[in-house]
């Protein structure tokens, strides 16, 4: 069991590398392309934060392959597994049970599953930092409220008592308002 241990802790800090140089990467290319004037920023919006997505899916994927070789040099399946498919359902968490690993390697699955929940939960900050700085930087550019606009008339101050958001409501420099 260590020897599964240290095998799935190795592929692991191999993905963890992976997704940080992948990361890296997906910032500075946001962050060139969110830098340049736009007279549309909304679409420049939509290109950067589908860039930045489809650059960590495809980090993913690569993540998948590097358990699928593991899987391979080790012998976690049985004979004759997709392997790529078998680590796919491990990494992504979905665990159909049609393919389960040797008695001897039962512990890589779980590895796997956690390395990718991991993974998707670093994507996922990644992407909601990009969107913040990207709508931070159009912001500081005069775009302000031409990415995500919300009109004032639209909106209603909230009673002291009412449930709305609270972080805001104790904020001293934000006035609490709500849809009419």
């Amino acid at each position: 069991m260590v020897f599964q241990f240290l095998v799935g802790c190795i592929v692991s800090v191999i993905n963890i590398m992976i997704h940080a140089l992948v990361t890296v990467g997906a910032v500075g290319i946001a962050r060139f392309a969110g830098l340049r004037y736009t007279a549309r920023p909304r679409l420049d919006l939509m290109v950067v934060m589908v860039a930045t997505a489809a650059v960590l899916m495809v980090a993913h994927t690569l993540e998948v392959f590097v358990w699928a070789l593991a899987y391979a040099v080790v012998g976690a399946a049985p004979a004759g597994s997709d392997l790529l498919y078998f680590a796919f359902v491990n990494y992504t968490t979905l665990g159909y049970g049609d393919i389960t690993p040797v008695q001897v390697w039962r512990l890589i699955g779980p590895m796997t599953a956690m390395n990718g929940i991991l993974m998707f939960g670093w994507s996922t900050a990644v992407l909601f930092e990009v969107l913040r700085k990207t709508l931070e930087y159009f912001a500081s550019k005069g775009h302000r409220g031409s990415v995500l606009q919300i009109e004032a008339s639209e909106l209603q101050p909230v009673q002291k008592d009412d449930l709305a958001l609270i972080a805001a409501y104790e904020s001293d420099d934000v006035e609490v308002m709500q849809p009419r």
